[in-house]
């Protein structure tokens, strides 16, 4: 008789199947969190643009204290997502960036912030 791999056994029927452990609980909720979201430069950009109306690049980047190429990187995958709105400009011949949060980023900033505030609550109301 051939063997099932690991990934395709069936169960075994006489194992009590328990309830989640409480962990699972703030583990379930970290799972929805907005991947795209849910990393430092790009989290910081959604925040500091939903404090201001826009944000030129140089503005941005000093406030942030990051890179040309990484400000760039991260602010290409949240205009990708639709999270942000880019205008490129020319004042004479320099280029100008700005940045501003569309309604699609502010509704997943909430979100992501919300599930963030749950997971702190039911961490804290664990212990």
């Amino acid at each position: 008789m051939a063997r099932l791999p690991a990934s395709r056994k069936r169960p075994d029927p006489s194992r009590n199947v328990a309830a989640p452990p409480a962990t699972a609980v703030p583990r379930a909720r970290a799972l929805e969190l907005d991947r795209l979201i849910h990393d430092r430069i790009r989290l910081a950009i959604l925040s500091a643009l939903a404090t201001h109306p826009t944000l030129a690049f140089n503005e941005l980047k000093e406030m942030l204290d990051t890179s040309d190429g990484n400000l760039s990187v991260h602010a290409r995958k949240l205009e990708e997502g639709r999270y942000i709105a880019v205008r490129k400009t020319f004042a004479g011949r320099i280029p100008r960036t700005e940045f501003r949060l569309t309604d699609t980023g502010r509704k997943a900033l909430e979100s992501y912030l919300g599930h963030m505030e749950a997971l702190i609550q039911a961490t804290r109301s664990s212990s």
